[in-house]
């Protein structure tokens, strides 16, 4: 990948559609450094991709089989995040680790992608920005969502699986990472995220 300078969006060189990216937190909180590295990969995402920040995690009802049953109608969350993840070609994750795991209500909404199979064949990918607070660098979280996105039978890009440490003073005022080194990382995830959905539609798998 050619350098880039830390402030100007990457210009993905693709060819025919658009890349269609839906971005999911792991993480809830205001000042997310996963929420953070992915608002950075939306304004990174430059000609042929289109990125989109899923923002209804908080808003999904517990996930309970009764309501996912055949002929029942999905809760209003439910159907809008079915409809994003149906629309994009590839989702890109960060999530951080809590208790040992990825976070409850990450997992929640993976398990309503099941129903619906969503998730299934789907390219996947993540940012782990665990930093030096976090001596396992999240290893626990991110084998979980290994375990589900398996599970699931999604596509798990592994090259564009990538450890971008965040810090949160490496997040400006302006809710985007900063740090050259840092957007160059969250770069590299979306590049290779693009190139493998458009090595999918040049064989006919997408």
């Amino acid at each position: 990948m050619e350098p880039l300078d830390a402030y100007h969006p990457l210009v993905a060189k693709l060819t025919g559609v658009a890349v269609n990216l839906l971005l999911i937190s792991g993480s809830l909180r205001a000042g997310s450094t996963n929420s953070a590295a992915l608002r950075t990969a939306m304004a990174l995402a430059g000609d042929g991709m289109h990125a989109v920040l899923y923002g209804g995690m908080g808003e999904l009802p517990h996930f309970n089989p009764d309501d996912d049953a055949e002929g029942a109608t999905p809760k209003l969350a439910v159907a809008e995040l079915r409809s994003a993840v149906a629309a994009a070609d590839a989702l890109l994750i960060s999530t951080p680790e809590y208790a040992g795991a990825l976070p409850g209500a990450l997992k929640n909404l993976l398990e309503w992608t099941i129903g619906d199979a969503g998730t299934y064949d789907k390219p996947v990918a993540w940012i782990n920005v665990s930093g030096p607070a976090s001596p396992s660098g999240a290893a626990d979280a991110h084998d979980s969502v290994r375990k589900v996105l398996g599970y699931a039978h999604a596509d798990l890009v592994e090259a564009a699986c990538v450890r971008v440490p965040l810090e949160r003073h490496m997040v400006g005022e302006d809710g985007l990472v900063a740090d050259e080194g840092a957007r160059r990382g969250i770069g590299r995830a979306l590049e290779e995220l693009a190139r493998h959905v458009e090595a999918r539609r040049g064989s006919g798998d997408a």
